[in-house]
């Protein structure tokens, strides 16, 4: 699954899913222009630099006109093409009941986590040519009620819809589009779920419900990404690939411990 000679850009690309997806384009050869709000993607570009790998970073706002025409105008001067998209940046949103979020905090979500994804995507669009991909970061909460908040998981069911009506919108192009959807990852949106857990002593119980019995990691996302990105799915287009450990195969139930 050698990227050598594409070029990608990862947005939310400060920590987690983007940091090591970035990494990992890096790693397989692509030219990454690394992307986010947060300054500590220039973190994210130091480390591919030291592996050897050629990289930008662009400090804008993923989902504002102007940070998304920004990201894009970077990797054309920086790289001269434009062949990966991963519109990964989003939010999880605030930690409180759901029925008690108000409008500027849905409508913010929104923005992040569904208009911020179609604008790196309308902005790349016109300078893809045939073989180009475009993967989004969507998430397990947008399949299934009881992954996410009602703000989050509605703006990720709006990823995959979208995901399924711009591929049917770029027929004859060539260009592919599909999405990722994680479940539960350990990455810094994640991180309060997590360090509750432990400080509980829990923190083994983390994933216990899907049938791996474990809480995932942002490398593992990374690869999926990276192989929808690479002329390997070449034939895959307008689809979902859902990491989450077998959560979403089957109805909940409560396991046996085995030998028993």
């Amino acid at each position: 699954m050698t990227l050598s000679g594409k070029v990608a850009v990862v947005t939310g690309a400060a920590g987690g899913i983007g940091r090591a997806t970035a990494r990992l384009l890096a790693e397989r050869g692509a030219a990454v222009v690394a992307a986010d709000r947060n300054p500590s993607v220039a973190e994210t570009a130091e480390l591919i630099r030291q592996a050897g790998g050629r990289v930008e970073a662009v400090v804008a706002d993923c989902a504002s006109d102007d940070g998304a025409q920004r990201i894009t105008d970077q990797a054309i001067a920086a790289f001269g093409r434009l062949d990966i998209l991963h519109a990964n940046a989003g939010v999880s949103g605030p930690l409180i009941p759901d029925l008690a979020t108000d409008s500027k905090d849905f409508a913010e979500i929104l923005r992040i986590n569904l208009i911020g994804p179609w604008l790196a995507i309308t902005t790349a669009l016109p300078h893809m040519q045939a073989g180009a991909s475009i993967v989004c970061t969507a998430s397990a909460a947008g399949l299934r009620a009881g992954a996410g908040g009602i703000p989050y998981s509605a703006s990720k069911a709006g990823v995959i819809n979208m995901v399924q009506t711009v591929a049917a919108a770029l027929t004859g192009r060539g260009i592919r589009i599909n999405a990722v959807a994680p479940g539960l990852i350990e990455t810094p949106m994640t991180a309060p779920l997590y360090d509750a857990a432990r400080r509980r002593g829990r923190g083994d119980r983390i994933g216990q419900l899907n049938p791996l019995q474990r809480g995932g990691e942002a490398d593992e996302v990374a690869e999926a990404v990276a192989f929808l990105a690479s002329d390997a799915a070449s034939y895959i287009n307008g689809q979902v690939l859902v990491i989450d450990g077998g959560l979403s195969s089957s109805l909940p139930f409560a396991p046996r411990p085995a030998g028993q």
